[in-house]
């Protein structure tokens, strides 16, 4: 069995963060706490991302990554609204686009079983509907949305103002 955590490449906090002790907020007023991360004074480029935007992520995902339990990948936004798209055609359900990121990788995990001839059964959290997003699917039917890969030197920059703790 494979677990496969996604995210957008516009906040790659597991795939391109640092496992660290940072703070769970951007003023800097919250416990540390050991997670993969941006850097709390990350701040996320003005484009949509499907809601996941944040600097950090869930501590017990983190542990669950770096013990080599689950995977990660990161996922552009064009290709995970068409993954979406491709869903909400097929099922009738407007995916919430956080779900469509998971979405577009479980499609590209069914092309790559198709084409190796081999059956797989792949299970993919749909956490909830996109009633609230027609405006980002608005968008991107309109072509006003765009792919975005954070810069590395970015990354390096927020990461610096990480706290350094010994462990």
């Amino acid at each position: 069995m494979r677990l496969v955590a996604v995210e957008p490449e516009s906040c790659p906090t597991l795939t391109r963060g640092s496992y660290a002790y940072d703070f769970g907020d951007t003023v800097g007023l919250t416990p540390l706490v050991k997670m993969h991360t941006l850097g709390h004074g990350f701040v996320p480029a003005p484009l949509h991302a499907g809601g996941l935007r944040y600097h950090g992520m869930a501590p017990l995902v983190c542990k669950l990554y770096d013990e080599g339990v689950i995977e990660a990948v990161s996922v552009p936004q064009l290709a995970t609204f068409q993954a979406a798209l491709q869903f909400a055609r097929t099922e009738g359900i407007i995916p919430a686009p956080e779900s469509a990121h998971a979405i577009k990788v479980a499609i590209d995990e069914a092309e790559r079983a198709k084409q190796e001839g081999k059956k797989r059964a792949i299970v993919f959290n749909l956490s909830g509907h996109g009633n609230f997003d027609l405006g980002a699917y608005e968008a991107y039917l309109a072509g006003k949305l765009q792919d975005y890969e954070y810069p590395a030197e970015k990354i390096a920059e927020a990461l610096r103002g990480v706290p350094q703790v010994k462990a």
